[in-house]
Protein backbone atom coordinates (compact mmCIF):
# COMPACT_ATOMS: atom_id res chain seq x y z
CA UNK A 1 0.00 0.00 0.00
CA UNK A 2 1.34 3.40 -1.01
CA UNK A 3 2.32 5.61 1.91
CA UNK A 4 -0.04 8.52 2.50
CA UNK A 5 0.93 12.01 3.57
CA UNK A 6 0.03 12.55 7.21
CA UNK A 7 -1.73 15.83 7.94
CA UNK A 8 -2.23 17.73 11.18
CA UNK A 9 -5.04 20.28 11.52
CA UNK A 10 -4.43 23.28 13.78
CA UNK A 11 -7.70 25.11 14.36
CA UNK A 12 -10.92 23.11 14.04
CA UNK A 13 -13.42 25.94 13.65
CA UNK A 14 -15.51 27.27 10.77
CA UNK A 15 -13.00 27.33 7.91
CA UNK A 16 -11.64 23.91 8.88
CA UNK A 17 -15.09 22.33 8.84
CA UNK A 18 -16.40 24.36 5.93
CA UNK A 19 -13.49 23.94 3.55
CA UNK A 20 -10.28 22.18 4.47
CA UNK A 21 -11.25 18.96 6.22
CA UNK A 22 -14.06 17.99 3.82
CA UNK A 23 -11.77 18.67 0.84
CA UNK A 24 -8.84 16.73 2.32
CA UNK A 25 -11.14 13.80 3.06
CA UNK A 26 -11.60 13.49 -0.71
CA UNK A 27 -7.85 13.42 -1.48
CA UNK A 28 -6.82 9.77 -1.59
CA UNK A 29 -3.11 10.49 -1.04
CA UNK A 30 -3.55 11.87 2.50
CA UNK A 31 -4.86 10.99 5.92
CA UNK A 32 -5.62 13.34 8.79
CA UNK A 33 -3.88 12.01 11.88
CA UNK A 34 -3.87 14.93 14.35
CA UNK A 35 -6.28 17.69 15.35
CA UNK A 36 -5.64 20.69 17.60
CA UNK A 37 -7.95 23.36 18.97
CA UNK A 38 -7.99 25.48 22.12
CA UNK A 39 -11.52 24.11 22.59
CA UNK A 40 -10.75 20.42 22.96
CA UNK A 41 -14.28 19.31 22.11
CA UNK A 42 -13.96 20.79 18.61
CA UNK A 43 -10.75 18.86 18.01
CA UNK A 44 -12.35 15.67 19.31
CA UNK A 45 -15.35 16.11 17.02
CA UNK A 46 -13.09 16.72 14.01
CA UNK A 47 -10.96 13.68 14.81
CA UNK A 48 -14.02 11.49 15.05
CA UNK A 49 -15.44 12.74 11.77
CA UNK A 50 -12.33 13.09 9.62
CA UNK A 51 -9.43 11.41 11.37
CA UNK A 52 -7.83 8.00 11.19
CA UNK A 53 -8.94 5.54 13.88
CA UNK A 54 -5.85 6.39 15.96
CA UNK A 55 -5.95 10.16 15.30
CA UNK A 56 -4.57 12.24 18.15
CA UNK A 57 -6.19 15.30 19.73
CA UNK A 58 -4.32 18.30 21.15
CA UNK A 59 -5.07 21.60 22.85
CA UNK A 60 -1.49 22.91 22.43
CA UNK A 61 -0.28 23.12 18.83
CA UNK A 62 3.35 22.79 19.95
CA UNK A 63 2.62 19.27 21.18
CA UNK A 64 1.19 18.36 17.77
CA UNK A 65 4.33 19.68 16.06
CA UNK A 66 6.51 17.33 18.10
CA UNK A 67 5.07 14.39 16.13
CA UNK A 68 7.76 13.75 13.51
CA UNK A 69 5.49 11.47 11.50
CA UNK A 70 3.30 14.41 10.44
CA UNK A 71 4.24 15.69 6.96
CA UNK A 72 1.85 18.60 6.48
CA UNK A 73 0.10 21.08 8.75
CA UNK A 74 -2.94 23.22 7.92
CA UNK A 75 -3.03 26.41 10.01
CA UNK A 76 -6.72 27.38 10.27
CA UNK A 77 -6.75 29.75 13.23
CA UNK A 78 -7.69 33.43 13.65
CA UNK A 79 -5.42 35.73 11.66
CA UNK A 80 -3.26 36.92 14.56
CA UNK A 81 -1.99 33.39 15.12
CA UNK A 82 -1.08 32.60 11.51
CA UNK A 83 2.50 33.79 11.60
CA UNK A 84 3.95 32.22 14.73
CA UNK A 85 2.18 28.89 14.29
CA UNK A 86 3.29 28.69 10.64
CA UNK A 87 6.89 29.53 11.50
CA UNK A 88 6.95 26.92 14.27
CA UNK A 89 5.42 24.33 11.93
CA UNK A 90 7.96 25.00 9.19
CA UNK A 91 10.80 24.86 11.70
CA UNK A 92 9.51 21.48 12.90
CA UNK A 93 9.88 20.08 9.39
CA UNK A 94 6.30 20.32 8.14
CA UNK A 95 4.93 21.75 4.90
CA UNK A 96 2.27 24.36 5.67
CA UNK A 97 -1.03 25.43 4.18
CA UNK A 98 -2.09 28.61 6.02
CA UNK A 99 -5.52 30.13 5.60
CA UNK A 100 -5.79 33.62 4.16
CA UNK A 101 -4.71 36.28 4.79
CA UNK A 102 -1.05 35.35 5.14
CA UNK A 103 -0.69 37.43 8.32
CA UNK A 104 -2.03 40.55 10.02
CA UNK A 105 0.90 42.66 8.79
CA UNK A 106 3.92 42.53 6.49
CA UNK A 107 6.47 41.95 9.23
CA UNK A 108 4.67 38.81 10.39
CA UNK A 109 4.23 37.60 6.81
CA UNK A 110 7.94 38.13 6.16
CA UNK A 111 8.78 35.85 9.09
CA UNK A 112 6.72 33.13 7.43
CA UNK A 113 8.39 33.60 4.05
CA UNK A 114 11.86 33.63 5.64
CA UNK A 115 11.10 30.42 7.54
CA UNK A 116 9.93 28.67 4.37
CA UNK A 117 13.14 29.64 2.56
CA UNK A 118 15.29 28.71 5.54
CA UNK A 119 13.75 25.27 6.03
CA UNK A 120 13.12 24.39 2.39
CA UNK A 121 9.55 23.40 3.24
CA UNK A 122 6.59 24.39 1.10
CA UNK A 123 4.25 27.16 2.19
CA UNK A 124 1.00 28.19 0.53
CA UNK A 125 -1.92 30.45 1.46
CA UNK A 126 -5.62 29.57 1.16
CA UNK A 127 -6.75 31.77 -1.73
CA UNK A 128 -9.18 29.19 -3.10
CA UNK A 129 -10.93 31.59 -5.46
CA UNK A 130 -8.06 31.13 -7.91
CA UNK A 131 -9.40 27.62 -8.48
CA UNK A 132 -12.87 28.60 -9.69
CA UNK A 133 -13.48 27.76 -13.33
CA UNK A 134 -13.99 31.42 -14.27
CA UNK A 135 -10.74 32.40 -12.56
CA UNK A 136 -8.82 29.70 -14.39
CA UNK A 137 -10.35 30.70 -17.74
CA UNK A 138 -9.53 34.37 -17.22
CA UNK A 139 -6.00 33.66 -16.01
CA UNK A 140 -5.33 31.63 -19.14
CA UNK A 141 -6.58 34.52 -21.29
CA UNK A 142 -4.37 36.99 -19.41
CA UNK A 143 -1.29 34.80 -19.70
CA UNK A 144 -1.93 34.34 -23.42
CA UNK A 145 -1.89 38.12 -23.87
CA UNK A 146 -5.50 38.33 -25.01
CA UNK A 147 -6.11 41.45 -22.93
CA UNK A 148 -2.83 43.07 -23.84
CA UNK A 149 -1.29 45.31 -21.19
CA UNK A 150 -3.65 45.48 -18.21
CA UNK A 151 -3.35 49.05 -16.96
CA UNK A 152 -6.55 49.43 -14.90
CA UNK A 153 -8.31 46.91 -12.68
CA UNK A 154 -10.97 46.89 -10.00
CA UNK A 155 -11.03 44.42 -7.11
CA UNK A 156 -14.55 44.11 -5.73
CA UNK A 157 -15.83 42.62 -2.47
CA UNK A 158 -19.05 44.45 -1.58
CA UNK A 159 -21.89 43.26 0.63
CA UNK A 160 -24.95 45.33 1.43
CA UNK A 161 -25.46 43.57 4.79
CA UNK A 162 -23.28 40.53 5.28
CA UNK A 163 -21.43 40.94 8.56
CA UNK A 164 -20.19 37.53 9.80
CA UNK A 165 -21.49 37.35 13.36
CA UNK A 166 -19.77 34.11 14.37
CA UNK A 167 -16.24 33.35 15.52
CA UNK A 168 -13.91 36.32 15.93
CA UNK A 169 -14.57 38.11 12.63
CA UNK A 170 -15.61 41.35 14.35
CA UNK A 171 -12.63 41.32 16.73
CA UNK A 172 -9.84 43.60 15.51
CA UNK A 173 -7.34 42.21 18.00
CA UNK A 174 -7.76 38.66 16.71
CA UNK A 175 -8.31 39.36 13.00
CA UNK A 176 -6.35 42.55 12.35
CA UNK A 177 -9.30 44.13 10.55
CA UNK A 178 -12.72 43.59 9.04
CA UNK A 179 -13.97 43.21 5.46
CA UNK A 180 -10.74 44.49 3.90
CA UNK A 181 -8.61 41.73 5.41
CA UNK A 182 -11.42 39.15 5.23
CA UNK A 183 -12.98 39.40 1.76
CA UNK A 184 -11.10 42.27 0.13
CA UNK A 185 -8.02 40.09 0.35
CA UNK A 186 -9.55 37.53 -2.06
CA UNK A 187 -10.42 40.15 -4.67
CA UNK A 188 -6.99 41.75 -4.45
CA UNK A 189 -5.26 38.37 -4.76
CA UNK A 190 -7.26 37.55 -7.89
CA UNK A 191 -6.50 40.94 -9.42
CA UNK A 192 -2.75 40.88 -8.80
CA UNK A 193 -2.58 37.28 -10.05
CA UNK A 194 -4.41 38.06 -13.29
CA UNK A 195 -2.17 41.06 -13.93
CA UNK A 196 0.94 39.15 -12.86
CA UNK A 197 1.98 42.40 -11.24
CA UNK A 198 3.37 42.31 -7.70
CA UNK A 199 5.24 45.61 -7.45
CA UNK A 200 3.16 48.32 -5.74
CA UNK A 201 4.46 51.88 -5.71
CA UNK A 202 1.84 53.87 -3.81
CA UNK A 203 -1.39 53.31 -1.90
CA UNK A 204 -4.09 55.69 -0.72
CA UNK A 205 -6.71 54.19 1.59
CA UNK A 206 -9.92 55.16 3.35
CA UNK A 207 -11.52 53.09 6.10
CA UNK A 208 -15.01 53.62 7.54
CA UNK A 209 -16.88 52.48 10.61
CA UNK A 210 -20.20 54.14 9.93
CA UNK A 211 -22.72 51.32 10.38
CA UNK A 212 -21.15 49.03 12.98
CA UNK A 213 -22.68 50.93 15.91
CA UNK A 214 -26.23 50.70 14.57
CA UNK A 215 -28.86 48.49 16.16
CA UNK A 216 -31.37 48.48 13.27
CA UNK A 217 -29.27 46.25 11.05
CA UNK A 218 -31.12 43.83 8.76
CA UNK A 219 -28.01 41.67 8.56
CA UNK A 220 -28.10 38.46 6.52
CA UNK A 221 -26.35 36.56 9.33
CA UNK A 222 -28.42 37.93 12.20
CA UNK A 223 -27.84 41.06 14.24
CA UNK A 224 -24.36 41.81 15.50
CA UNK A 225 -23.50 43.22 18.91
CA UNK A 226 -22.34 46.83 18.38
CA UNK A 227 -20.22 46.57 21.53
CA UNK A 228 -18.30 43.64 20.04
CA UNK A 229 -17.92 45.25 16.60
CA UNK A 230 -14.36 46.65 16.71
CA UNK A 231 -13.43 46.51 13.00
CA UNK A 232 -14.32 48.64 9.98
CA UNK A 233 -17.51 48.05 8.00
CA UNK A 234 -15.98 49.22 4.70
CA UNK A 235 -12.57 50.08 3.27
CA UNK A 236 -11.32 51.35 -0.07
CA UNK A 237 -7.92 51.57 -1.69
CA UNK A 238 -6.32 53.29 -4.67
CA UNK A 239 -3.19 51.40 -5.66
CA UNK A 240 -0.58 52.53 -8.18
CA UNK A 241 1.91 49.92 -9.34
CA UNK A 242 5.54 50.56 -10.33
CA UNK A 243 4.70 50.16 -14.03
CA UNK A 244 1.93 52.78 -13.76
CA UNK A 245 -1.01 50.38 -13.63
CA UNK A 246 -3.87 51.33 -11.30
CA UNK A 247 -6.02 49.09 -9.09
CA UNK A 248 -9.16 50.25 -7.29
CA UNK A 249 -10.07 48.04 -4.32
CA UNK A 250 -13.49 48.24 -2.67
CA UNK A 251 -14.58 46.08 0.24
CA UNK A 252 -17.45 46.09 2.70
CA UNK A 253 -19.54 43.91 4.99
CA UNK A 254 -22.16 46.65 5.37
CA UNK A 255 -22.69 49.37 2.81
CA UNK A 256 -25.83 51.18 1.69
CA UNK A 257 -25.91 50.01 -1.91
CA UNK A 258 -28.80 48.71 -3.99
CA UNK A 259 -27.72 45.11 -3.76
CA UNK A 260 -24.60 43.13 -3.03
CA UNK A 261 -21.96 44.44 -5.39
CA UNK A 262 -20.21 41.12 -5.86
CA UNK A 263 -17.53 39.27 -3.99
CA UNK A 264 -14.15 37.78 -4.95
CA UNK A 265 -14.43 39.59 -8.30
CA UNK A 266 -12.02 41.41 -10.56
CA UNK A 267 -12.51 43.71 -13.52
CA UNK A 268 -9.59 44.02 -15.93
CA UNK A 269 -9.01 46.67 -18.61
CA UNK A 270 -6.25 46.05 -21.11
CA UNK A 271 -5.00 47.56 -24.35
CA UNK A 272 -6.46 44.70 -26.43
CA UNK A 273 -9.55 43.68 -24.45
CA UNK A 274 -11.18 43.75 -21.06
CA UNK A 275 -12.96 41.23 -18.89
CA UNK A 276 -15.01 41.20 -15.73
CA UNK A 277 -16.44 38.53 -13.48
CA UNK A 278 -20.09 39.53 -13.59
CA UNK A 279 -21.34 37.03 -11.04
CA UNK A 280 -18.55 36.93 -8.48
CA UNK A 281 -18.28 34.27 -5.83
CA UNK A 282 -19.54 30.82 -6.90
CA UNK A 283 -20.85 32.08 -10.26
CA UNK A 284 -18.78 30.65 -13.08
CA UNK A 285 -19.31 33.29 -15.75
CA UNK A 286 -17.35 36.23 -17.09
CA UNK A 287 -17.75 38.93 -19.71
CA UNK A 288 -15.03 39.36 -22.28
CA UNK A 289 -15.21 42.85 -23.78
CA UNK A 290 -13.79 44.01 -27.08
CA UNK A 291 -16.06 45.93 -29.45
CA UNK A 292 -19.07 44.25 -27.88
CA UNK A 293 -19.88 42.16 -24.83
CA UNK A 294 -19.12 38.48 -25.26
CA UNK A 295 -20.48 36.43 -22.37
CA UNK A 296 -18.62 33.27 -21.44
CA UNK A 297 -20.55 30.70 -19.42
CA UNK A 298 -18.37 28.05 -17.89
CA UNK A 299 -19.55 24.60 -16.93
CA UNK A 300 -18.02 22.62 -14.07
CA UNK A 301 -14.45 21.62 -14.66
CA UNK A 302 -12.04 23.11 -17.15
CA UNK A 303 -9.10 23.20 -14.76
CA UNK A 304 -6.28 21.67 -16.77
CA UNK A 305 -4.23 20.36 -13.84
CA UNK A 306 -7.11 18.69 -12.02
CA UNK A 307 -8.67 15.41 -13.03
CA UNK A 308 -10.81 14.82 -9.95
CA UNK A 309 -14.53 14.17 -9.83
CA UNK A 310 -15.28 17.55 -8.26
CA UNK A 311 -14.47 21.00 -9.60
CA UNK A 312 -15.32 22.78 -6.33
CA UNK A 313 -12.56 25.33 -5.60
CA UNK A 314 -11.83 23.80 -2.19
CA UNK A 315 -11.31 20.35 -3.73
CA UNK A 316 -9.09 21.67 -6.51
CA UNK A 317 -7.09 23.72 -4.01
CA UNK A 318 -6.48 20.69 -1.77
CA UNK A 319 -5.60 18.43 -4.71
CA UNK A 320 -3.04 20.77 -6.29
CA UNK A 321 -1.46 21.49 -2.89
CA UNK A 322 -0.93 17.82 -2.14
CA UNK A 323 0.35 17.16 -5.67
CA UNK A 324 2.87 19.98 -5.27
CA UNK A 325 4.25 18.25 -2.18
CA UNK A 326 4.28 14.77 -3.73
CA UNK A 327 5.89 15.96 -6.96
CA UNK A 328 8.11 18.63 -5.40
CA UNK A 329 6.67 21.43 -7.52
CA UNK A 330 5.47 24.91 -6.63
CA UNK A 331 1.90 25.28 -5.35
CA UNK A 332 -0.35 27.62 -7.35
CA UNK A 333 -0.43 30.21 -4.55
CA UNK A 334 3.11 31.26 -3.72
CA UNK A 335 3.99 32.98 -0.43
CA UNK A 336 5.97 35.57 -2.40
CA UNK A 337 2.66 36.59 -4.01
CA UNK A 338 0.57 36.43 -0.85
CA UNK A 339 2.93 38.73 1.06
CA UNK A 340 2.29 41.50 -1.49
CA UNK A 341 -1.43 41.23 -0.78
CA UNK A 342 -0.66 41.71 2.91
CA UNK A 343 1.64 44.67 2.15
CA UNK A 344 -1.12 46.46 0.24
CA UNK A 345 -3.83 45.74 2.82
CA UNK A 346 -1.58 47.03 5.59
CA UNK A 347 -0.81 50.15 3.52
CA UNK A 348 -4.55 50.88 3.06
CA UNK A 349 -5.08 50.71 6.83
CA UNK A 350 -1.99 52.85 7.44
CA UNK A 351 -2.95 55.44 4.83
CA UNK A 352 -6.43 55.74 6.31
CA UNK A 353 -5.07 56.13 9.84
CA UNK A 354 -2.47 58.75 8.87
CA UNK A 355 -4.52 60.57 6.24
CA UNK A 356 -1.79 60.47 3.60
CA UNK A 357 -0.46 58.17 0.85
CA UNK A 358 1.86 55.30 1.69
CA UNK A 359 4.88 54.95 -0.58
CA UNK A 360 6.67 51.63 -1.06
Amino acid sequence: MEKKLKIGIIGCGGIANGKHMPALSRVKEVEMVAFCDIIKERAEKAAKQYGTPDAKVYEDYKELLKDTSIDVVHVLTPNREHSFITVDALESGKHVMCEKPMAINTAEAQKMLDAAKRTGKKLTIGYQNRFRADSQFLKEACDAGELGEIYYAKATALRRRGVPTWGVFMNKEEQGGGPLIDIGTHSLDLTLWMMNNYKPKMVVGTVYKKLGHQTNQGNNFGNWDPEQYTVEDSAFGFIVMENGATISLESSWALNIGKNGGEAMTTLCGTEAGADMKGGLHINSIRHNRQCDEEVNLKAGGVDFFEGASSEPADVEAHQWIQAILNDTDPIVLPEQAIVVTQILEAIYKSAAEGKPVMF
